[in-house]
């Protein structure tokens, strides 16, 4: 951490404390904290530091929501995951960034889209397709895998799931804690990106995370459900612009 100019450790910190925000429930905002870290470590390096990050605003939120979780709805969603994960890892060493990044922002876009209709016109109700959870499940896989993104198609099949506030914080929590921890054998033995060196910055960030989870907490507690569900739909939304432009 030493070797960081201030401007880089501020912007660390700040990344640090919108993934607490984010785990405390609200959701969309993680491509911000990601691209934050890319910028200060780079792409590849960053996803390495910001695991261990996620893991220790995963174990907040599993305790603080621990009574919320719908287990039933995670088992439909847990296991594409863990299939697109494997995917992730095989795949992303060899995928151009670029093709991968814009490829993810469409589908994010196009998946909003279709969650706009279902819930401001009633036409459909994304829960009856099987498919719909597989692939939002294999794409949150390989996006988390290669690039700590999976937020936005969790909140996908969360919202179309029709879970109230608690329990779609909740049952996400749970979700990410598992794949999270799924995922850190690759970071550490295939991608080598989770070193010594790595998680001694990590140690120095891991504050700011609970910092950013007792703020978000608050925050949560505020929102009624209907504005709560608009603003993951259009966080979400502009997560995937940003993502597609980064």
């Amino acid at each position: 951490m030493e070797e960081l100019i201030t401007t880089q450790y501020l912007l660390a910190l700040c990344g640090a404390f919108l993934i607490g925000i984010s785990k405390s429930g609200i959701k969309g905002i993680g491509v911000i904290n990601i691209t934050i870290m890319a910028l200060v470590f780079g792409a590849k390096s960053s996803t390495g530091i910001v695991l261990p990050l996620l893991i220790a605003g995963d174990i907040i939120a599993v305790l603080y929501y621990n009574k919320h979780c719908q287990w039933s709805v995670l088992l439909k969603l847990l296991p594409y995951v863990i299939i697109g994960v494997i995917i992730g890892a095989l795949w992303g060493k060899t995928l151009p960034e670029d093709v991968f990044r814009k490829s993810m922002a469409l589908i994010i876009l196009i998946s909003v889209i279709m969650m706009f209709m279902s819930e401001y016109l009633n036409k459909i109700d994304f829960s009856r397709y099987r498919i719909f959870g597989i692939s939002m499940g294999i794409l949150a896989g390989i996006t988390t895998m290669i690039g700590n993104l999976a937020g936005a198609f969790a909140n996908v099949f969360f919202l179309a799931m029709r879970l109230p506030k608690n329990e779609f914080i909740g049952t996400a929590a749970y979700l990410f804690f598992v794949v999270n921890l799924f995922k850190l054998p690759f970071h550490i033995i295939s991608w080598q990106t989770i070193t010594y060196e790595s998680f001694l910055i990590d140690i120095q960030l891991i504050p700011s995370v609970l910092i950013g989870f007792v703020v978000g907490a608050k925050v949560v507690r505020m929102i009624n459900e209907k504005i709560y569900r608009n603003f993951i739909l259009v966080v979400t939304a502009l997560g995937a612009l940003l993502i597609f432009f980064r």
